[in-house]
């Protein structure tokens, strides 16, 4: 185990001594070994949805605790197949990131239809498998940002994943067309028994503004959340929040006094709180992604997160870049290192 408390450095006593009072521990359904019984079976989500849920949380390191660590790796697409794996070549082959997932202890992988498709038969029994069904491509010149279907759900089914996951730009022009997309998809898949995930992510240059970058505002990730929980997303992929108040500060929308005065603070486990809060306090599993890779700080970074996400009452982390743009030991000690802030008992809900 690693020490959590050296790699979280100055931040150690307030990220683990803090607790949280807008939204209190006890008003949230946390994740945990009973997840399923305790809340997902109180949905209209068929059995096969629940056994693929229990699936996932019964793989890897974390099996049997109720939290996740999963390994994504759709960046070829929405970032370069050169820019992501340039740093480290062998991931450009795809049996070489289901390997790291499998060697890292993760409760499953998602990547894209081609990549794991070309390598279904010899691991959909060995490790969870989620599709991720749409795109951002970046080879569209001038540059766009819309999220585009490159697979359909009859298409993860066949190859034997337990999930599928999409994308939708929230407070995009396009969002509406990915909403109805993801709705229809996302029905599907539970009429299939796959579990559904959704990265709700914002996209709008409006949530810049005077050298604030509002797309990782609790309270517009939150509203983006309370949308992935509505569309049945039974996994919500977000960012980690860095401020609060893009309502106010862009001067759009809706809100109220008290998301700020009293269920949010300036803490970062407030702040996630608050998404956790929008996820239907809790009943769709909140995961945080792990960010990009920048070198000597990520494995602290991780941790970081990893320490917010659960004390917030979050159900895990989702990091690919950090691991996969590593030698193969470094990426698995890093998610190692995040698996552990899971199964340390001294980490509690705040």
């Amino acid at each position: 185990m690693n020490d959590i408390t050296k790699l979280l450095g100055s931040e150690a006593e307030t990220l683990l001594g803090h607790v949280c009072r807008g939204v209190p521990a006890d008003t949230i359904h946390p994740p945990g070994p009973d997840f399923v019984d305790r809340v997902m079976a109180q949905s209209d989500r068929r059995p096969s949805v629940l056994r693929n849920m229990q699936a996932l949380f019964d793989h890897g390191r974390l099996a049997g605790t109720g939290y996740l660590s999963i390994l994504p790796v759709d960046q070829g697409i929405e970032h370069s197949a050169g820019a992501s794996f340039a740093p480290n070549p062998r991931y450009f082959d795809p049996a070489n990131i289901v390997e790291l997932a499998i060697e890292g202890g993760c409760n499953a992988v998602a990547s894209t239809l081609g990549g794991l498709a070309s390598v279904a038969r010899r691991y959909a029994h060995r490790i969870p498998m989620i599709l991720k069904l749409n795109h951002n491509e970046t080879l569209s010149y001038p540059t766009i940002y819309d999220q585009t279907l490159f697979a359909q759900v009859e298409q993860a089914f066949d190859m034997g994943c337990v999930a599928v996951g999409a994308t939708i730009y929230f407070g995009s022009h396009e969002s509406r067309r990915q909403i109805m997309e993801i709705s229809e998809a996302f029905e599907r898949a539970h009429e299939l028994g796959m579990v559904t995930v959704l990265w709700a992510y914002l996209r709008n240059p409006d949530f810049k503004k005077d050298g604030t970058d509002y797309h990782v505002a609790a309270d517009l990730t939150g509203q983006a959340n309370h949308l992935a929980a509505t569309l049945k997303a039974d996994i919500v992929k977000q960012k980690l929040p860095e401020t609060n108040g893009g309502y106010r500060a862009i001067g759009f929308g809706h809100t109220h006094e008290r998301v700020y005065s009293e269920l949010t603070s300036d803490h970062p486990i407030d702040l996630a709180r608050y998404q956790v809060t929008n996820c239907y306090l809790g009943r769709a599993g909140l995961i945080n992604s792990g960010g990009g890779a920048k070198g000597a700080t990520d494995l602290g970074e991780a941790v970081r997160t990893a320490v917010i996400n659960k004390r917030a009452g979050g159900m895990g982390l989702i990091s690919g870049r950090k691991a996969f743009q590593k030698p193969t030991a470094e990426g698995v000690e890093l998610l190692n290192a995040i698996q552990d802030v899971y199964l340390d008992e001294a980490v509690t809900l705040a």
